[in-house]
């Protein structure tokens, strides 16, 4: 009877162990397949239950930050952008994750400080994008690796009659690598703490890069006058354009018209004091701060960030792992390896609500600034600092 009642104990204490996890996300078709998969191979695992319940990408934020201190959200959510972990950490509603990770060694940096907000890591990095240089090789066969070398590739292109280098010049997030290269910022960062009272957008580097994005249309007669983010993917996707900057969300769209391409970091800018870095967005598994199964939530978000859950995961959607290991395994992909280039060298968007009051003034000077030749490229950029200013509190 003792030994029965024992076994019995024993029997109710694994039950009583075992966690159910609730993870929101935002994947659809063959990405969500491959998260129910690796769901169940961990509850195979480990004896746990994950309940995955699909939420649009849209209200993920808005949804969690009303439900997680009311005990209702999820234990995690696979994945969230980086640029609302600001956000989220300062309402107090996510997790640092800092005691969970022993090791960063096989994460891209880039990524890691994307979602690291006040010096703490709020998020396990999952996949990564940023733009590059697109070249199509029938136009252009091998990447340039200086300004002078992108300069005649694309003026020989344009004698034949196609567009030689195209991006539209009133996107602040495309044209942020020319920013960075001479020496411009959003908020300085200092580290790992971003400075809101710090904004280095009219600085003289950024002043330079103004100058050099007007260049780009009335000096080196590169890019036409109002062309559009969807004119310039249709040139290319045609043919017609031999390079352009964009990122892995056209990839299949030109796969599709069979165009040949390679990917590569644009070349540093001529007079530039740094190197090209562009933006970097990231995406990680949060975990909520309120979650009773935190053991539990932080083993499951590290199962599916290995470096064999990253490849299954790039084999399912196309994403850009930020493993390194995977990266390495990965090699032979164009798209990874290109991409992965830019990524590591890029910059992580700010994840600070503040940023919430960069966008609007900063792209209004950006397209100003290329509107016609020889502009006050100061007086208009130091206009848009001040208006930012004003708008942070």
């Amino acid at each position: 009877m003792k030994k029965a009642l024992t076994v019995l104990s024993l029997a109710l204490l694994g039950q009583a162990s075992a966690a159910t996890l609730t993870v929101w996300t935002h994947f659809g078709e063959n990405e969500l397949v491959w998260l129910r998969d690796q769901a169940k191979a961990y509850e195979a695992k480990t004896k746990n239950k994950v309940n995955i319940v699909s939420v649009p990408f849209d209200d993920l934020t808005t949804k969690f930050l009303q439900s997680a201190p009311k005990g209702q959200g999820p234990d995690l959510i696979v994945t969230q952008a980086h640029d609302r972990i600001g956000q989220m950490a300062a309402a107090g509603v996510i997790e640092p994750m800092d005691k969970y990770m022993t090791s960063r060694t096989d994460l891209d940096k880039t990524a890691v400080q994307a979602m690291t907000y006040k010096g703490k890591l709020f998020g396990i990095p999952m996949f990564a994008e940023s733009v590059a240089l697109i070249y199509n090789k029938k136009l252009v066969p091998t990447a340039p690796t200086s300004w002078n070398a992108l300069l005649s590739a694309a003026q020989k292109a344009q004698k034949s009659g196609a567009l030689g280098f195209v991006m539209p010049l009133d996107n602040a997030y495309l044209t942020y690598g020319f920013t960075s290269a001479y020496g411009g910022y959003v908020f300085k960062n200092t580290g790992g703490t971003l400075n809101t009272k710090d904004i280095g957008l009219g600085n003289a580097g950024a002043v330079k890069a103004a100058g050099f994005m007007n260049d780009l249309r009335y000096k080196y007669n590169l890019i036409p006058e109002g062309i559009t983010g969807d004119a310039v993917k249709s040139a290319f996707t045609q043919g017609r354009a031999a390079m352009m900057i964009s990122g892995p969300w056209d990839i299949d769209d030109i796969r599709k018209q069979g165009i040949d391409f390679g990917i590569a970091p644009f070349p540093t800018p001529p007079g530039a004091s740094g190197k090209w870095s562009p933006f970097v967005g990231v995406q990680g598994t949060i975990m909520n701060a309120y979650s009773k199964n935190k053991a539990a939530a932080a083993q499951f978000a590290k199962a599916i960030t290995t470096a064999d859950a990253q490849i299954s995961f790039n084999k399912a959607g196309g994403r850009i792992p930020v493993s390194l290991a995977a990266r390495t395994r990965l090699k032979s992909n164009p798209v990874v390896a290109g991409f992965s280039r830019t990524i590591s060298a890029g910059t992580p968007m700010p994840n600070i609500p503040e940023m919430g009051s960069v966008w609007g003034p900063w792209t209004n000077a950006i397209t100003q600034v290329s509107q016609k030749p020889g502009q006050n490229y100061s007086q208009i950029l130091t206009k848009a600092v001040t208006e930012i200013k004003g708008t942070i509190k």
